[in-house]
């Protein structure tokens, strides 16, 4: 009979990873292993790590929640879990832990190889582009990292904004800009909400500039009808991330959807609620002709592992996926996961250093 456990790992980061809602310096995550005691040997992970001041299941009460789960769980004496069965055991309120069940369940049915889906990517055949990240800091730092992001052959770059001064932000951009054109590199910025309404378009307008792909969250989340004004009339497409959080059902998906009409949305699976919850969020999107893709929230690798599959699966070709996280922890499980030319790659001949 299925069993099921827990096991935690703290996180940390190389450096503080700021954000305009502050800066973290580690991040724990917690791991549910599926198995059989009949098989030894044999077991399903997946990755449950709410992130601190944004997930809604980043609380006190969540370890209690995980300790209820897997009691529940082994009382049911069940020989099978399957991945639609999730929503049974973990309510909406719980994504992150959703998403950690469903990634167990589907690893183990798939024989517990931390090999989800079978595509050209899994199977080690082929990359999925990823946009370089540069975090907050001071403007040496965050030049410093720029540098290196394009001497690593990066074609996207996504830069946190919303912590310096603005016109040195603007300076930034410019001298990335100096470097590499739109047709050559791709920049993303991403405000994590720090602009605020009134001035928000202003702001945009003098990004706009610079020929940006996109900027995530301009203002805070839960502004809908402020939010709607913004993506009528910003210069710079925007992209809808921490907006989507909370919102489960699909009638009130689409409706957002359909009244803020961004161009895009991002999808973390830890936030919206897992693998399936995240392809819901596509077909609406798609539905009304909004176009996505995948970020991670800072997992491990084996949520890494796990998101990037599904982009592996999913994702457009050729578009740059958020999922160049894998090397902000010093002790993260080393993973089959390597980044080559701005490029995410899966090593099915590598072996995984697994939790617990």
């Amino acid at each position: 009979m299925l069993q099921l456990r827990y096991s935690q790992r703290v996180l940390r980061f190389n450096f503080p990873a700021r954000t305009s809602r502050g800066a973290l310096t580690e991040h724990v995550a917690w791991y549910l292993h599926l198995f059989d005691p009949a098989q030894p040997g044999r077991e399903g992970i997946g990755e449950a790590a709410p992130l601190a001041g944004l997930s809604p299941d980043y609380k006190p009460g969540f370890e209690a929640q995980l300790q209820k789960l897997c009691s529940d769980f082994n009382n049911l004496n069940t020989s099978a879990l399957e991945p639609e069965e999730i929503a049974k055991f973990v309510g909406p309120e719980w994504p992150a832990l959703r998403f950690g069940l469903e990634t167990a369940a589907l690893d183990w049915q798939h024989g517990a190889r931390r090999h989800l889906y079978d595509n050209a990517f899994s199977r080690g055949e082929a990359g999925v582009p990823i946009n370089g990240l540069v975090w907050m800091g001071d403007a040496g730092f965050m030049r410093e990292q720029i540098q290196k992001k394009l001497a690593d052959g990066y074609s996207c770059l996504k830069l946190k904004i919303g912590s310096l001064d603005f016109e040195t932000e603007l300076r930034l951009l410019a001298e990335i800009r100096a470097v590499a054109g739109p047709a050559e590199l791709t920049l993303r910025v991403d405000a994590n909400g720090a602009f605020a309404p009134d001035e928000a378009l202003s702001k945009l307008e003098r990004l706009a500039q610079f020929e940006l792909h996109s900027i995530e969250q301009p203002i805070g989340a839960g502004q809908i009808e402020r939010m709607a004004t913004v993506c009528q009339r910003s210069p710079v497409p925007v992209a809808l991330d921490e907006e989507l959080i909370g919102v489960t059902q699909p009638a009130a998906q689409t409706a957002l959807l359909e009244r803020i009409k961004p161009a895009y949305i991002i999808l973390k699976p830890t936030l919206v609620g897992g693998l399936q919850a995240t392809l819901e969020w596509v077909a609406t999107a798609e539905a009304l002709d909004i176009a996505w893709w995948l970020t991670s929230a800072l997992e491990s690798n084996i949520g890494l592992n796990a998101i990037s599959q599904l982009a592996g699966q999913y994702a457009r070709l050729g578009f740059a996926q958020g999922l160049g996280t894998g090397q902000l922890y010093h002790n993260n499980l080393a993973a089959p996961l390597y980044i080559e030319a701005g490029q995410l790659y899966y090593n099915p001949q590598t072996h995984w250093e697994l939790p617990g």
